[in-house]
């Protein structure tokens, strides 16, 4: 008779307690074993025969205790790395099982949301009734999303592009830095003999980054005090700044188009300057097909602002 073998359950068999695994993940986290048993509705002694049993198990210290202050050894720092990326995936994937069927979660930043995605978003959740799009617009100073540890389906991110292998990214459209102002902000400054850059400059980051990349590129670096001025949160705070007469301010060409048409906005200058960036639609590279993420991208797709170039000189 021939006896089958069975490397998953040997494997199995193999592996400590999943519940001591996770008492001592977050004894790991916390630093302390009575944090991790009061997270765990569990006894401080219970977290410490937990751990023991995986010093047992794998026959060497996982936490160094003096007192009552415990340190985790070389061995412990190693598998309670490992083991807390492995908590998030098992966190994912059941956050994933228990989400609402048909419905997709976005995370995206807060000026593109206001300027461009809103719109697209109210067309696609109206005509798709049964597979709605669930938006959480978050400031960032950098766009930046991790799939194991934030509840998103997919992101907008403004990047460069150079994801990490475990994303998949389409892109949306460029980022072009154009200086935009008040048409009475405009006329005011050109009667000045100073010119425009006499007024402050408006800022829509902390860094200045953006005043930095457009002078940089036109040559007038030298010719602009770019370190002085108001500096706010976001570019859709400088761009409201600037319809409201208060100064020049750094605008996106593509998230200003409807000020320009309007008229509520206008270009003292003719030079559009490529931030190196662009908005790309990411999900995680493994979660397999999802209608209704093919659907959303395609109306992204579509639904992409016109940038308005008549008269503009494009730098890269």
């Amino acid at each position: 008779m021939s006896v089958s073998h069975d490397p998953m359950g040997e494997t199995m068999r193999r592996l400590p307690p999943l519940y001591a695994l996770r008492a001592f993940e977050l004894a790991a986290r916390f630093g302390s074993f009575t944090q991790a048993a009061d997270h765990l509705f569990l006894t401080q002694s219970a977290v410490s025969r937990h751990v023991k049993t995986l010093e047992s198990h794998f026959g060497c210290s996982l936490f160094e205790r003096k007192g009552p202050k415990i340190t985790l050894t070389q061995a412990g720092q190693l598998l309670a790395q490992e083991l807390k990326t492995g908590f998030r995936l098992i966190e994912r994937a059941c956050i994933i099982t228990h989400r609402k069927e048909h419905a997709l979660r976005l995370k995206a930043p807060s000026t593109l949301t206001m300027r461009w995605l809103l719109n697209v978003l109210d067309e696609f959740n109206a005509l798709n009734a049964h597979e709605q799009v669930q938006l959480s617009s978050e400031w960032m100073d950098v766009d930046f999303i991790n799939f194991d540890a934030e509840p998103f389906d997919c992101a907008v991110l403004l990047a460069d592009g150079r994801f990490t292998d475990d994303l998949a990214s389409v892109k949306l459209f460029d980022e072009w830095l154009v200086p935009v102002c008040s048409p009475e902000f405009l006329e005011q400054q050109a009667s000045r003999e100073e010119g425009i850059f006499a007024a402050e400059l408006i800022h829509p980051s902390r860094d200045r980054r953006d005043w930095q990349r457009w002078l940089e590129r036109t040559g007038l670096m030298t010719d602009v005090a770019w370190h002085k001025g108001k500096v706010l949160d976001t570019l859709e705070l400088g761009i409201c700044a600037a319809i409201q007469g208060r100064g020049l301010s750094m605008g996106d060409l593509a998230l200003v188009g409807e000020e320009l048409v309007k008229g509520s906005l206008v270009l003292p200058f003719n030079q559009a300057v490529s931030s190196g960036n662009s908005y790309y639609l990411v999900w995680p590279g493994r979660s397999g097909e999802n209608t209704i993420l093919e659907r959303f991208k395609a109306r992204l797709l579509a639904s992409r602002p016109v940038i308005h170039k008549q008269g503009l000189e494009f730098l890269m």
